[in-house]
C-alpha cells in the first residue's frame, strides 16, 4: 500500500504585476519571485500593461486599481476576454471596482504574503 502525499498546490510561473508605486512595485516584484516563480513583470500603466499582454500573456495578473491618472479595468478587461485569471490589489473598497469584476479577488494594499500566495495558486 502507497501512502499518497498531499498535493502542494502548484503557483503560477508567469505573473504580470500592473502598480504605479515603483516600492510597491519592487516589493510585490521581489515577494512573488520569492514564492518561487519563475517570470514575475510589472507594468506601471495601462498602454504598457496591454502592450506586454499582447507580446506575451501572463498566466496571471496582479492589477493596482488606481494608476496615475487612469485605472486598471482596459487591463481587466483585456485579460477576461482572453480568459488569464487576475486579482486586484487595491486600497479601494469594493464598491469602487464595476459589477462586472465583483467575483474577482481584491487584495489590501499592503498585501500579506500569504494573501498573496493564495491567489498565485493555480486552480486548473
Amino acid at each position: 500500500m502507497t501512502c499518497s502525499q498531499p498535493r502542494v498546490p502548484e503557483l503560477y510561473q508567469d505573473v504580470l504585476v500592473v502598480e504605479d508605486d515603483p516600492i510597491i512595485a519592487l516589493g510585490l516584484e521581489d515577494t512573488i519571485a520569492d514564492l518561487g516563480i519563475a517570470a514575475v513583470r510589472v507594468a506601471s500603466n495601462v498602454a504598457t500593461a496591454l502592450a506586454m499582454i499582447a507580446e506575451r500573456a501572463p498566466e496571471f495578473a496582479l492589477l493596482d486599481v488606481g494608476l496615475v491618472r487612469e485605472k486598471s479595468f482596459a487591463i481587466a478587461e483585456r485579460l477576461t476576454t482572453l480568459g488569464i485569471p487576475f486579482a486586484f490589489s487595491t486600497g479601494y473598497g469594493a464598491d469602487r471596482v464595476p459589477a462586472a469584476f465583483s467575483d474577482r479577488p481584491r487584495l489590501p494594499k499592503p498585501c500579506p504574503t500569504d494573501a498573496l500566495e493564495a491567489v498565485l495558486q493555480r486552480r486548473d
